[in-house]
């Protein structure tokens, strides 16, 4: 019992010198050059730090309405962008487009019951290339009409209303292949052909048909046979068609008989 009351009153004594301590530093004298230094952002640097804030909000409006002008202009949508819509089948592409660089695509199709239509200034350029890059086919359509690199396989080739079609090689050779048959028909005009040099019509198990009321062969050689003196100043106006040997065809002035002579001039000099 002593022990604990001992105990309460050496407490009792220490808080009271606690607080005499304490009050003894509040009554003490201050200094009387004490300077007093204030604490946060006051004169010029305040009012920078207000502009640059102000700033900053402004550059923040401004990037805000141009993003969303952007947006409304350019008709961003969760499908796609503008003309450009991505689908599940790959990108469509709607309205005239321009393309600045080479375009690279697996298959481009137009929409249904609408023309695909392909413009430039110059030229419009396709290329066909295998695994290794190489270069195996290619077509070039510009002014002077359609130029293919390589063979070409359709089912229709045909002119613009009013305009002529035409087939050219410049520097090799032209042909024309189908297994059952090539069919040149001109329903209103002409058929010409012709070369510089020799024009061949060749049939290996057929034969070659020529079916016209007047069939004319111009520019044929004319031989020479005189079965009298007389009959040679006689101007000539009938002759018949006569075929050498190696096929050539030439004129002989017709007689009463044939005057068709196997060592005519014109069979020996072919």
């Amino acid at each position: 019992m002593d022990r604990s009351t001992n105990l309460d009153i050496e407490e009792l004594k220490m808080t009271r010198e606690q607080y005499i301590l304490a009050t003894q530093q509040n009554n003490l004298p201050r200094a009387e050059n004490a300077q007093l230094y204030p604490v946060g952002i006051y004169g010029w640097r305040k009012r920078c730090l207000y502009f640059f804030v102000l700033l900053l909000l402004v550059t923040m409006i401004v990037n805000l309405a141009m993003t969303i002008w952007i947006l409304k202009v350019m008709n961003f949508t969760v499908d796609g962008m503008g003309n450009l819509r991505v689908t599940k089948k790959g990108i469509r592409l709607e309205g005239i487009s321009e393309f600045l660089l080479p375009l690279y695509v697996k298959e481009i199709h137009s929409r249904k019951d609408s023309p695909l239509v392909l413009q430039s200034d110059r030229n419009v350029t396709v290329n066909a290339r295998n695994h290794m890059g190489q270069l195996t086919g290619q077509l070039t359509v510009g002014t002077e009409g359609a130029v293919f690199g390589h063979s070409v396989e359709t089912p229709h080739i045909r002119a613009e209303p009013s305009q002529d079609l035409r087939l050219e090689s410049p520097t090799r050779s032209l042909i024309m292949e189908a297994p059952r048959g090539v069919q040149v028909h001109a329903a209103a005009g002409d058929f010409k052909a012709t070369c510089r040099k020799e024009l061949h019509l060749q049939s290996t198990e057929g034969e070659i048909f020529l079916n016209a009321d007047t069939i004319r062969l111009g520019n044929l050689p004319t031989g020479s046979f005189s079965s009298s003196p007389s009959s040679s100043n006689a101007r000539q106006t009938v002759y018949e068609v006569c075929v050498c040997p190696n096929g050539k065809l030439y004129l002989s002035p017709a007689g009463v008989g044939s005057t068709c002579q196997s060592s005519s001039n014109i069979c020996l000099w072919s």
